[in-house]
């Protein structure tokens, strides 16, 4: 282990604690190929936390020679906005599983991702809240952490585009740009503002894209525009812009996509979308804009101007990886050793299969280009979309309040990821879920094999005397984790985990059948046959524990605590060949066992389904409905209007308060409403 330096670390309160435990008082095993640098995560601000003297040191991860280098990204989520479901499967979670995953196989992983904080979207944020551009990135940057840290989403570095290296990077890109030609110069007439879409007609489509159809469009092409501030209809103006020339790099972009495609794991959707981009022909890109929330365009005759969001953004992947590690072109300047994954909903393809790769390809700096480009469709919630203004759906910062562990959030989000097609999240189906496959079949079998080592053998594994039944099951188990790891290399996430489903129930009809609670008490050749039974059962189960890490990590981690797995067991199981292998041998002490996971009760799901559904922008309606007629009502007495006029508008008041009972989901009480209403 080669050491560059040390720092003070700073203990950073709530979210801050995040980097501390994962980059300072995490084992430092396997990291005699880590160079250690200086620990000062960029991005981050102090702002109230206690600083503390520690010692300790931040591991960078580096590629290596002789070993299979895996550079994992996920589309940068907008800082102005909180995540809700569909944005956490879509992006950080999907890279999260592949990630954990890739370091169980004992591949040198590198999993960045951060905020893009650019743009009119965060101008028009910090409009809405009376705060700074920059405040509001802070803030939501916190957020979002936030949000991610209780997801448990395993980030080697979560950092932010506003940043100096990030104005470097995009700079320099810019520059060789155009000194090899590939920018031109065009007049652009322009609005700022949402309209219909010209191709689909969705009401609500931006006058940069479209988020129905994925369509580039121009905001004058937009029907019926409106301001995003004053709701006015806008002004056509004329601006001079720069473009890229993406026909000019076109020839080189589908030799470069032929390549891609052919030899990495592009998912279905995302070859379709490039098909279609590169089969209708490319166009120049407009890739500046009139606005001062940006990166700066370092061009004189531009130096009013920012980069395009969509030209900006990727290029954060790069600057987040240069403020993780001052070495980052080892990274990002080296497809000869490096793979890099991109993970992304369906709508961000085109920027990442054809705009970002241009963009690269035109700086001619050797950069690594993506070889496996994985895009989900879309989550819907229940029947309808997710809309915070709305209050429909769950969102990142309001499921840790749900009381439903983290990992069975990830568990039901990984279960129904919309890989071929589109789905939709649904709490009963979420309960369904949770009691079936988690209680029933994975934690039941789980628990069953620890109980039987605890209670009938002194918790010591006992000595196993294979039989063709034992070995059938194990035939089983053996072809299943072939299948995961197949499965898994290929990023088939939701399909490889049915193979951790189908293990644990072969598991249980395997203990249903041999029945060692019964051969316990039998002669010495039934409680022979019951230690085996229960020997292998509790081997499987350890295996269980690796498959899911990737999935449930800290369930898989209490399975291990509890089975008293060696540390080994996590680095052996699912490298090499993929054979299962006995991890725990007769004798093996193993901990305390108890149950996994608990149910999801109906009245407990009723509950979740009517906060989540849009109920509570209704109960706040109606208590602004109310309060306005209740102070009406007490006008009109100080007034000493007529007592008619008082009754009717008192009988309004009776009615409003009865529909804000019923909202609430509570019996109507017109005392206890009247007192909320003083």
């Amino acid at each position: 282990m080669k050491i560059t330096g040390l720092s003070h670390l700073f203990k950073w309160e709530n979210l801050h604690n995040w980097w501390l435990t994962k980059y300072c008082f995490a084992p430092l095993a396997g990291t005699e190929n880590k160079t250690v640098t200086p620990w000062d995560p960029p991005g981050l601000s102090l702002g109230n936390a206690a600083c503390v003297f520690l010692t300790g040191c931040f591991l960078t991860s580096l590629p290596q020679e002789g070993k299979r280098n895996v550079l994992v990204t996920s589309a940068l989520p907008y800082v102005n906005n909180v995540p809700h479901l569909g944005n956490i499967i879509g992006c950080v979670l999907s890279a999260d599983v592949f990630a954990r995953y890739g370091r169980l196989r004992g591949w040198n992983v590198l999993y960045v991702c951060g905020t893009d904080e650019y743009g009119t979207a965060t101008e028009n944020k910090a409009r809405e809240e009376g705060l700074t551009a920059q405040q509001i990135c802070d803030k939501y940057h916190a957020v979002h952490a936030s949000i991610y840290q209780w997801f448990q989403v395993d980030f080697d570095f979560f950092g932010r585009t506003t940043t100096k290296k990030q104005t470097e990077i995009a700079q320099n890109i810019f520059w060789r740009l155009h000194e090899r030609g590939f920018l031109l110069e065009d007049i652009v007439e322009q609005l700022r503002c949402e309209g219909t879409c010209p191709f689909c007609s969705y009401p609500e489509a931006r006058g940069d894209q479209c988020d129905k159809c994925g369509k580039l469009i121009n905001a004058v092409e937009l029907r019926e525009p409106t301001c995003k501030v004053c709701s006015q209809t806008p002004v056509v103006q004329s601006s001079k812009h720069l473009f890229l020339d993406l026909p000019k790099l076109e020839a080189e972009l589908e030799q470069w996509l032929e390549r891609s495609t052919g030899s990495g794991d592009w998912t279905a959707n995302a070859k379709q979308i490039t098909r279609s981009w590169v089969r209708d022909g490319l166009k120049p890109r407009c890739i500046t804009r009139d606005l001062k929330w940006g990166t700066p365009v370092p061009h004189p005759d531009f130096s009013d101007k920012v980069f395009y969001v969509w030209f900006d953004a990727p290029i954060g992947y790069l600057s987040i990886t240069a403020n993780y590690t001052d070495q980052w072109e080892k990274w990002w300047k080296n497809p000869q050793q490096v793979e890099l994954y991109n993970f992304m909903a369906k709508d961000n393809v085109p920027f990442h299969s054809v705009v970002f790769p241009c963009s690269l390809l035109g700086a001619q700096d050797n950069y690594t280009l993506v070889n496996h480009l994985v895009a989900t469709e879309y989550l819907n919630y229940e029947d309808t979309k997710f809309s915070k203004s709305r209050g429909v759906g769950v969102f990142g910062d309001m499921a840790k309040d749900t009381g439903i562990p983290s990992d069975v959030w990830r568990f039901y989000l990984l279960y129904l990821r919309p890989e071929g097609q589109d789905s939709a999240f649904s709490w009963v189906d979420m309960a369904t879920k949770n009691n079936s496959e988690l209680l029933n079949n994975l934690g039941n079998f789980i628990n069953r094999a620890g109980m039987f080592v605890s209670k009938f053998f002194e918790s010591c594994v006992p000595a196993m005397a294979l039989q063709q039944e034992d070995k059938r099951l194990l035939a089983q188990v053996g072809w299943e984790l072939k299948q995961y790891i197949n499965l898994m290399d290929r990023v088939k996430i939701r399909d490889a985990l049915k193979c951790i489903l189908n293990i644990s129930r072969h598991g249980n009809q395997y203990i249903q059948v041999n029945e060692p609670w019964k051969k316990i008490k039998g002669d010495e050749t039934d409680r022979q046959r019951s230690g085996t039974v229960t020997g292998v059962s509790v081997n499987v189960a350890c295996l269980l524990s690796v498959m899911l890490q990737p999935y449930m990590p800290t369930v898989s981690q209490t399975i291990r605590r509890q089975l008293n797995a060696p540390p080994s067991v996590t680095g052996t199981l699912l490298q090499g060949t993929g054979n299962f292998v006995c991890s725990l041998p007769a004798g093996h002490h193993i901990g305390t066992v108890s149950p996994l996971f608990q149910k999801l009760e109906s009245e407990q799901i009723e509950s979740l389904k009517k906060r989540f559904g849009g109920q509570q922008v209704s109960t706040v309606s109606n208590l602004l409905s109310a309060l306005y007629q209740g102070e009406k009502v007490r006008t009109l007495k100080g007034q000493k209007a007529e007592k008619t006029v008082i009754g009717a508008e008192v009988t309004k008041l009776l009615e409003l308060k009865k529909q804000l009972s019923l909202a609430e989901g509570k019996d109507p009480e017109p005392v206890e409403l009247c007192k909320r209403l003083q």
